[in-house]
């Protein structure tokens, strides 16, 4: 690992020692396994449901909406629902 980066505690590189250390996670308790499972699956989606898509935008539109920080393709998405309420497509 290059020493001269920043160590990310969240993002390492395991050793042969700690490889060789760890578990499977089906050797641990069921209780344990159900928890970790638990944290790997998303719930249902709060109404109403969004449709995963790609749009290419202008870097313009993309660089504005990302300055206002978390949530901001749910504000892009805002900004269409009401430019649709006040316009009409052809």
């Amino acid at each position: 690992m290059n020493r001269t980066i920043k160590k990310d505690l969240e993002d390492f590189e395991w050793t042969a020692a700690e490889i060789k250390a760890s578990k499977k996670v089906n050797s641990l308790p069921k209780s344990l396994q159900q928890k970790i499972a638990a944290r790997k699956t998303r719930g249902p989606q709060v109404s109403p449901t969004k449709i995963s898509t790609t749009i290419r935008l202008s870097s313009e539109v993309v660089e504005s909406f990302k300055a206002t920080g978390a949530g901001w393709q749910s504000k892009i998405d805002l900004a269409l629902k009401q430019w649709l309420e006040e316009h009409t497509l052809v």
